[in-house]
């Protein structure tokens, strides 16, 4: 959902209170808007979507410009519930400034007719941001993975800059790996330990065998820092490959590492809200919670 691409002929949509002056309600699109009063007119509606209408408000008590999503009927089905479940948690747990905020979660009048969730967010110019998708689905057993596989990544995102196409194109995941050996050279007894499988060992065994290529003749346009990060990002071994820490302090980015504006998240994420066992309303009631964290307190 575009959230940042209002049209600026929209104009401003007025409101009726309701719940003794508490909320104010709104025709948006055809559809059922209510916020509590503190978020004034004017409201105007800047996109919508598939999950959501989002409109743009001032906070009267703070005095900032919002963007407040609504996300009708979110408690319909499991899937829709956590996928809105888990943006609440994991946009409030990272706290950096490039990840939009979320400012609010409005308490809904009451939690017996508790359906639509608004979530309210930082204003922004635009949406910018690329999404990277895996056909994998994760499971239990990417746990053993360290910070070292997300490295492999920015590697892959750093080639695919300077190329402008994608660095290891594998129609399936036995070309996909012929690629990446054609380019990193096939590795040796040493850097296949952390393979668990006996089978996945002898298997990549079995490849055909390639020397690494030289990163120069394959990457010409690239500078020779930023090809050093690359070699020592793009290694076989996890853990050979640079730790984000070093990547930091590589010369190739001298220019952009400030360590005192590069935070670091000071408590792991908590995925127990993932819970197969979790119902449609056991998610309401995570939600209600989560917004009680920013209206403790009944809506006066």
């Amino acid at each position: 959902m575009d959230c940042g691409s209002a049209a600026a002929g929209e104009g401003h949509i007025k409101g009726v209170p309701t719940h003794g002056g508490r909320y104010v309600q709104y025709n948006v699109y055809g559809n059922l808007f209510e916020v509590t009063a503190k978020y004034v007119p004017p409201l105007r509606p800047i996109g919508r979507g598939a999950y959501g209408i989002v409109c743009a408000a001032v906070n009267s008590q703070t005095h900032e410009e919002v963007a407040i999503k609504k996300i009708g009927n979110a408690f319909d089905n499991r899937i829709d519930a956590k996928r809105t479940l888990r943006e609440i948690k994991l946009l409030r747990h990272m706290d950096h400034d490039n990840v939009i905020a979320i400012k609010d979660i409005i308490r809904p009048p009451n939690r017996e007719n508790f359906n639509d969730v608004y979530i309210v967010y930082e204003l922004m110019d635009t949406d910018l941001h690329q999404i990277i998708r895996s056909k994998q689905a994760l499971t239990d057993d990417h746990c053993q993975y360290t910070a070292a596989i997300d490295i492999w990544s920015v590697g892959c995102i750093l080639g695919e800059i300077v190329t402008r196409e994608s660095l290891f194109p594998g129609k399936d995941y036995v070309h996909q790996l012929r690629l990446i050996t054609e380019l990193i050279g096939s590795p040796d007894d040493s850097s296949l330990g952390f393979l668990r499988s006996d089978n996945a060992r002898r298997y990549v065994r079995s490849l055909p065998q390639y020397p690494k290529q030289n990163f120069c003749a394959r990457f010409p346009t690239m500078s020779n820092g930023a090809i050093d990060l690359l070699e020592k990002m793009l290694v076989f071994d996890p853990s050979k490959r640079i730790t984000v820490d070093q990547a930091l302090h590589h010369p190739y980015l001298a220019s952009l590492h400030d360590i005192n504006d590069e935070p670091v998240c000071p408590t792991p994420f908590n995925f127990d809200f993932e819970r197969p066992s979790y119902t449609e309303e056991d998610i309401k009631e995570l939600i209600w919670r989560e917004s009680l964290k920013f209206n403790p307190d009944p809506v006066y």
